[in-house]
C-alpha cells in the first residue's frame, strides 16, 4: 500500500509504503501525486517513509524512478528517506543518481524522529518558528 499526502503550510510532500507494495499501486500513487504538486511550490520538501514496508514487489524500481523524476520537475529541494531496515532498500541511491538531475539534499534515518529533527518538525523548532 502507499499513502501520499502533503502538509502545504510546511511544504511537505509525505509518502508512506506499508506491508507489499506493487507496481499497480505504485502507478496509482503517480497519478495521485500529480495532483497533490498543484498545492507545493518549488523548494518543497519530500519525506519517503519506509518504516512499514514489507517488500516492494517486482519491477517496482521503474515506477519509483518515474516518482523520482516527477519530483525533481516540481522542484523538490529536500528528500529525507527512513529506512530502518537497509535490505528493504532497493537501491535508493542509485535510482536517485538517474532520477534526480537537479540534485536535490538526499539524507537517510532510520526514524520518523530523527526525519521529523531534520525537516524541522520537531517542536523546538515549532515553537521558535523555525523550519528548516
Amino acid at each position: 500500500m502507499l499513502l501520499a499526502t502533503i502538509n502545504k503550510p510546511r511544504q511537505l510532500l509525505y509518502l508512506s509504503y506499508m506491508g507489499r507494495v506493487s507496481v499497480e499501486e505504485l502507478q496509482e500513487g503517480y497519478n495521485e501525486l500529480i495532483k497533490l504538486f498543484e498545492d507545493l511550490t518549488t523548494g518543497f520538501r519530500l519525506l519517503a517513509d519506509l518504516s512499514r514496508l514489507d517488500v516492494f514487489g517486482p519491477n517496482c524500481a521503474k515506477e519509483i524512478g518515474r516518482a523520482m523524476e516527477l519530483c525533481d520537475q516540481k522542484g523538490v529541494a529536500l528528500v529525507v528517506r527512513i529506512i530502518p531496515d537497509p535490505g528493504k532498500d532497493i537501491g535508493m541511491n542509485i535510482l536517485s543518481v538517474f532520477h534526480y538531475r537537479n540534485r536535490p539534499r538526499i539524507v537517510t534515518c532510520k526514524t520518523l524522529v530523527e526525519a521529523g529533527e531534520i525537516l524541522g518538525l520537531d517542536s523546538t523548532a515549532a515553537t521558535h518558528g523555525k523550519h528548516a
